[in-house]
């Protein structure tokens, strides 16, 4: 292990000993379930492993939390995906239904896609589900955003650079 590494690993060490118990009741708080706040705290503590520098905040505690707002805010949102998926489900006949394989791929494949989204100026996010979910030709969308063709292909060019980023990176 070389010393950069072993600085770091001390490092994140001594905050997850530190703040590790504390981190999991701010969740637990939050969401009402000890399971979820312990795995939610695992990954805090593993984003901060990833990172290429080692922490020094000047607050761990707030350093933390914004970490775990974020994860949490993800664990929401696929709460929320899963449930308007399955709500939606609920109302085809029977033999429509996806198996259960089938289900959990569509949920990462919006999941995939709120994150893809996410990551996008809101015109990009027009441009991109006008194209790919409406079936739009590049001129168009350039007619109905009142925009010219080259800053259509542009944005394209943006968004297919944003896919790969979250499906690749």
């Amino acid at each position: 292990m070389s010393e950069v590494n072993a600085m770091l690993h001390n490092q994140v060490d001594s905050l997850y000993r530190d703040h590790r118990g504390w981190l999991h009741h701010w969740l637990r708080r939050r969401l009402g379930c000890s399971e979820t706040a312990a795995d939610l705290a695992q990954d805090t503590f593993i984003r901060v492993l990833l990172k290429e520098t080692a922490p020094q905040p000047d607050s761990p505690r707030a350093y933390l939390s914004t970490i775990a707002k974020g994860l949490m805010f993800n664990h929401w949102r696929r709460q929320a995906l899963e449930q308007a998926y399955l709500e939606m489900l609920a109302l085809q006949p029977e033999p429509e239904s996806p198996s259960l394989e089938e289900q959990h791929l569509v949920v990462e494949t919006l999941l995939q896609l709120a994150q893809i989204l996410d990551g996008l100026p809101h015109r990009d996010q027009q441009i991109f589900l006008m194209a790919r979910l409406d079936g739009l030709k590049y001129q168009e969308i350039a007619e109905h955003l009142n925009i010219n063709v080259n800053r259509v292909q542009k944005a394209m060019v943006r968004c297919m650079q944003q896919c790969y980023r979250v499906l690749y990176d």
